[in-house]
């Protein structure tokens, strides 16, 4: 332990779960996974996804229901507030469907909101989409969502870098967004208020070297501010898939 500790980047906590680490807790995993279907994907997988694998820190081991394929190379992020007025969410729901006509995925974190709209537009358009989640798979979040996560999986995927049993903690949250724009070319934010986890999404986006595209709204209204901040520091204007 002291020598695993000394190391830099490690630290006690690591070390302690290191010596702490059990066999039977990998066997346990391994059959509640099983139990539902969930493959394992590892970083050196030849099916892992090729466009996370380019972003610094990703993740060395991922939990996937469905599936991912050469097509999903060629995909799109579509965030947005939970809380989104019907502008935002029409705005998701429209231009997921016409982005998925033409070919591409649309990536997104089932979230309530823009994020399920997106996902919806996709799936209305015999599109492929994956959703991004901040849980593990026997605690999907929201709750209400178990149904279209299902959905999800026959015409893409959804994915977690946690455990099966990982509860949908606070902090999880903004972890996932760096894979829902590090799956993605570009992400567009359709609607978000000044603290909205979508610029968390935006900011690893740019880290990444991915696009960052936002829909314009109201200047009086607080969902606006974010997406209006984003294209004042040079995020491209959006008024149409075209764009």
């Amino acid at each position: 332990y002291e020598h695993l500790a000394s190391i830099f980047g490690i630290g006690s906590q690591i070390a302690s779960d290191i010596v702490s680490f059990k066999k039977e807790d990998i066997e346990k995993e391994l059959s509640s996974s099983g139990k539902r279907g969930i493959k394992i994907l590892t970083l050196n997988d030849a099916n892992y996804p090729e466009n996370l694998r380019q972003i610094p820190g990703a993740p060395i081991v991922l939990y996937l229901s469905g599936n991912i394929t050469a097509r999903d190379n060629l995909a799109f992020g579509i965030v947005g507030s939970r809380c989104a007025s019907f502008y935002g969410l029409n705005s998701a729901e429209k231009f997921a469907g016409q982005l998925s006509a033409c070919g591409i995925t649309i990536v997104s974190g089932m979230a309530r909101g823009v994020d399920t709209c997106a996902h919806r537009g996709a799936l209305k358009a015999k599109g492929r989409t994956i959703a991004v989640i901040g849980s593990g798979f026997n605690n999907i979040y929201p709750a209400e969502n178990a149904d279209l996560a299902k959905d999800i999986s026959l015409s893409g995927a959804v994915i977690s870098e946690f455990p099966m049993e990982a509860k949908p903690l606070a902090q999880n949250f903004p972890r996932r967004n760096r894979l829902i724009s590090g799956l993605s070319l570009g992400i567009l934010i359709t609607e978000a208020a000044r603290n909205s986890g979508a610029l968390i999404t935006a900011d690893f986006a740019l880290e990444q070297g991915r696009e960052v595209f936002a829909l314009p709204g109201r200047i009086d209204l607080a969902g606006s501010f974010g997406a209006n901040a984003l294209i004042k520091q040079g995020a491209k204007l959006v008024t149409c898939c075209d764009d």
